[in-house]
């Protein structure tokens, strides 16, 4: 066998650059690139090893360990998990950083490779700067954070352990069931030691999308369900865009008559223009398609994780002769709610349902129905979205701005708060991931990384990131980041003063206004933060427009410019879309001296009641 001596930080740098992925025929490299800050966990070690090979594997520094994994994510996601890539950190607080941001892969499923620096090996100079001591066990340390958040986890502490840990983590993040973030916990001392590593390890290798066909007993049931169908619905999830199953899944709706629904992951899966695309279902849900799930006999759910939001908290779908089909190619989540499990890969489980229907169809009626639905919500949408004369204009009206602006190919990124909800219900995507929205853990400080991500995934496209101040100001500093490579995105900063989404989920559930705008918290003095000047001195163009027309003169300067773009507007804080939508489980206090709480408790008792968890 033939060998080469190697650190381990060495050893794990060159097999990086050995793995390849397929992306339209072409070979490219799997892993894009590593985002590293340095610290005395991974600087001597993992640092020197990126270094050797930064012609063939690039390394990205960011501002904040959190916002580069974030950023990390949405390249990723933009990429629709053909590639990825790795973080690393020193030991410490480095580490747990980006523990929130793997969270956010995890719930998403998409590929991320942490790399964090770890403890001494050898235990010598116990305990190490940053170093987490459990009084009764001694193998524990801050890494162990990551373990319920990661698919994989892994501590090398020996440099030899690295081939089957690096082995079983590529067939993680390359997997479309399993697909989620992997841990490796390196201990730094390992990382400067060396070994004679087998040359096969670092042999190429080229990862294929596998898209596993169902099974032909679960076919048949769905088959069966789907004939017997006279109301049936598709809700398209974020699994749809992960198989790239956009045509097929349009071709499939087309043919059959069926009526779609998109949640936040799934958004874009559909052309907005087809009288089948009845847009956002569920809490931020449309008039259009909401009516339509609500009566559905049959839902066919393709490749979504069924959350809360999706399904009204198991209120939304009315039908007691209801059933579900779940095509997914995780069993975890094709099985939800006692579905039919149709264990597929989106594409190939779509191809093996239309040749098994036959000339099957929708009645024509429900058909119809739908393209009522759908042109009576764009009417009301419409009027949420034009200007008004009120004072300040609120996130909708915002939105009806930038959607004008906008061109087929650009992407618009968000992540909480109010503008998920409005952007749900509002937006009209033009292009397969033209919608990238992070709603599975929504996630604060997502937006500005995210759109980092999403640049460096397609730097054709532009990035549009709409944000509010409460999340501009918990994490901006990849602003600087975007600014520094040159990646050009553009912000739109909507200044409610405070946390304006949860403040109304406050006065919906009987709540007094508490802590969430500014004005009702405890202060001396009112912050009045001027965001274009923040903006402007992390090297970005910024500026603060008055009204609407403002905001689209500076969006038309800002899609010219070469340089990442702040644009801040003041919003009304307290006006939303009340049309469309459906309730959501919060649960209200059963006492309570106010009479405010006592009413939305009643209100809450009797939504309750609507909720379907064992039928």
């Amino acid at each position: 066998m033939t060998t080469i001596r190697l650190t381990m930080a060495q050893a794990l740098v060159k097999a990086l650059a050995a793995q390849f992925t397929l992306i339209d025929g072409v070979k490219t490299p799997l892993f894009a690139g590593v985002w590293a800050i340095f610290g005395h966990g991974n600087v001597a070690g993992l640092g020197e090893a990126l270094h050797g090979a930064r012609d063939v594997l690039p390394t990205f520094r960011a501002h904040n360990e959190q916002g580069m994994a974030h950023a990390a994510i949405a390249f990723a996601k933009a990429s629709r998990r053909r590639r990825m890539m790795a973080c690393t950190t020193s030991i410490g607080p480095g580490a747990t950083n980006m523990v929130t941001a793997a969270a956010v892969a995890h719930v998403n499923r998409l590929p991320l490779l942490l790399l964090p620096g770890d403890v001494f090996a050898n235990r010598r100079p116990d305990p190490v700067l940053q170093q987490i001591e459990d009084f009764g066990d001694g193998t524990v340390s801050a890494n162990d954070c990551f373990r319920p958040v990661s698919r994989y986890f892994d501590r090398i502490t020996r440099p030899e352990q690295l081939i089957p840990a690096f082995n079983r983590a590529m067939q993680v993040l390359t997997d479309p069931a399993d697909c989620g973030p992997v841990t490796l916990g390196l201990c730094q001392d390992t990382q400067a030691e060396a070994y004679d590593y087998p040359e096969s390890f670092f042999a190429e290798k080229v990862w294929t999308s596998r898209r596993p066909r169902a099974d032909a007993a679960e076919l048949a049931d769905a088959v069966a369900a789907l004939k017997a169908a006279t109301k049936p619905f598709i809700v398209a999830g974020g699994g749809v865009l992960y198989s790239e199953a956009e045509k097929a899944l349009l071709a499939f709706a087309k043919a059959r008559g069926i009526p779609v629904g998109e949640t936040q992951a799934g958004k874009s899966s559909m052309p907005a223009k087809s009288p089948l695309a009845l847009g956002a279902i569920g809490v931020t849900g449309t008039g259009a398609a909401n009516a339509m799930a609500a009566d559905a006999d049959v839902v066919l759910a393709i490749g979504t994780r069924l959350q809360d939001f999706t399904t009204g908290s198991w209120a939304l779908f009315k039908n007691p002769s209801r059933t579900i089909i779940g095509l997914n190619v995780q069993p975890f989540d094709a099985g939800k709610h006692r579905a039919l499990p149709l264990v597929a890969d989106v594409q190939a489980g779509l191809r093996d349902l239309a040749r098994a229907l036959g000339d099957w169809k929708a009645p024509a009626a429900w058909t119809a129905r739908a393209a009522k639905e759908k042109t009576d919500w764009l009417e009301t949408a419409s009027r949420y979205l034009a200007p008004g004369n009120a004072r300040l204009p609120s996130d909708a009206q915002v939105l009806g701005v930038v959607q004008a602006q906008a061109r087929p190919s650009d992407v618009v990124v968000c992540a909480a708060g109010g503008l998920p909800g409005e952007m749900h219900k509002l937006w009209q995507s033009g292009a397969p991931g033209g919608y990238h929205m992070e709603y599975g853990y929504s996630c604060m400080g997502y937006e500005i990384a995210g759109g980092l991500g999403v640049k460096m995934a397609d730097p054709a496209r532009e990035v549009f990131v709409l944000v509010g101040d409460g999340s501009y100001l918990m994490m901006n500093s990849e602003l600087a980041t975007s600014v520094m490579l040159g990646q050009k995105i553009t912000v739109v900063l909507l200044d409610n003063r405070g946390y304006g989404c949860i403040n109304r989920l406050q006065m919906g559930t009987g709540g007094a206004n508490f802590n969430n705008l500014l004005e009702h918290t405890r202060h001396e003095t009112l912050p009045d933060i001027d965001f274009a000047k923040h903006a402007a001195a992390l090297g970005a163009r910024a500026s603060r427009v008055k009204d609407l027309d403002g905001l689209a003169a500076a969006l038309r300067g800002a899609r010219r410019a070469r340089q990442s773009t702040v644009i801040v507007i003041d919003t009304d804080p307290l006006k939303s879309t009340d049309a469309g939508g459906h309730w959501w489980d919060v649960a209200v206090p059963e006492v309570s001296a106010r009479t405010e709480v006592k009413t939305a408790r009643a209100n809450y008792e009797k939504a309750v009641r609507q909720q379907r968890i064992g039928d």
